[in-house]
């Protein structure tokens, strides 16, 4: 049976005049309003294709695929890239988000600087040691590695097949130490005790071969965004392991999901320190400029990474507190 137009006009007018006022003002509808507007588009779409079996007027149909077009623009337009929100997120969000986990990347730091200091010393001691915690032949390959020194540079071809590889191994470390943090911490505390030996033990090693200039005038420039990337990542994995373990009631996915946020922001931060770290480690570290000029570079790097880390997003931080962070 067919409904004459004049009594489908009247029973719908009511819903299309609101999608239409809806779709006039807001050109950005904020949640409550898409819904609305979702649910009247579905209803506008029901009415257009009983408007247009029953054969009624043209000005009719004109008007609703009108509302419908305008609605479907708004509803389902590509969303643009949200350039700034994603700069506010590493720029901000980032450092106020690791600021917040100060006591557990502060431990992270100790769980790998300690082992570290160890490495260090214990292999600058006694061969012995090194090999203890290193196979002789990785230890001869490190010592013949920096054997000479890099002030002739390296072809860039070479430059380029490495800038990968320290991607993969960079972010291959961190991942480990923020991921492993699922096992309530406990991963993550076993990876930044084991890099940190194993880092430690490595420079020591060549140290005591008597190439300690050439590896440490090699590592000072990307070094401070690498080993603080994986400070970070370590602590965040930390951080996901508390959230396991002291729930405050909730449940672990609860606890988890209250510190999602802040875990996801330490976690890109950290990658973004990675691929910097990767690019100097690939085409600066191991370029023919000065000794001097590479530790100017890396002095400058450390501070500038503990002063975004520090100070960075500091004002939101105090807004959003409504007093000092």
């Amino acid at each position: 049976m067919i409904v004459p137009q004049d009594q489908f006009v009247a029973a719908r007018r009511r819903d299309w005049e609101e999608l239409d006022q809806l779709i006039s003002r807001s050109k950005s509808p904020d949640g409550g309003q898409v819904t609305r507007m979702g649910a009247l588009y579905r209803s506008v779409c029901n009415d257009l294709a009983h408007a247009e079996a029953s054969r009624y007027t043209p000005d009719m149909l004109a008007y609703l695929h009108s509302v419908a077009g305008r609605t479907h623009n708004i509803l389902y337009k590509p969303r643009p890239a949200r350039l700034l929100s994603a700069v506010r997120f590493l720029l901000v969000d980032f450092p106020v988000a690791l600021r917040k986990n100060g006591r557990l990347f502060a431990l992270a730091c100790l769980l790998f600087l300690v082992p570290w200091a160890v490495g260090l010393f214990g292999a600058l001691g006694s061969r012995e040691f090194a090999e203890s915690v290193l196979p002789a032949q990785m230890i001869e390959q490190m010592e013949q590695a920096y054997s000479e020194s890099l002030s002739r540079g390296r072809a860039e071809s070479v430059d380029a097949a490495m800038a990968g590889f320290y991607v993969f191994n960079n972010i291959g470390i961190a991942f480990r130490c923020f991921a492993t943090g699922l096992v309530f911490g406990l991963g993550s505390i076993y990876f930044l005790v084991y890099n940190g030996l194993i880092i430690g033990t490595t420079s020591g090693a060549v140290m005591a071969a008597g190439y300690g200039e050439n590896i440490w005038t090699f590592m000072c420039g990307h070094g401070p965004f690498e080993i603080i990337a994986i400070f970070v990542s370590g602590g965040a994995g930390l951080q996901m392991g508390y959230a396991l373990v002291a729930t405050d009631g909730l449940t672990r996915f609860g606890s988890l999901r209250r510190y999602a946020r802040d875990i996801t922001a330490q976690v890109v931060g950290a990658a973004v320190m990675l691929a910097i770290a990767a690019a100097l480690e690939a085409f600066w570290s191991p370029s023919s400029a000065p000794h001097e000029v590479k530790w100017a570079v890396g002095g400058l790097n450390l501070l500038l990474v503990v002063g975004f880390l520090t100070f960075a997003g500091r004002g939101s931080q105090k807004a959003s507190s409504g007093g000092p962070a």
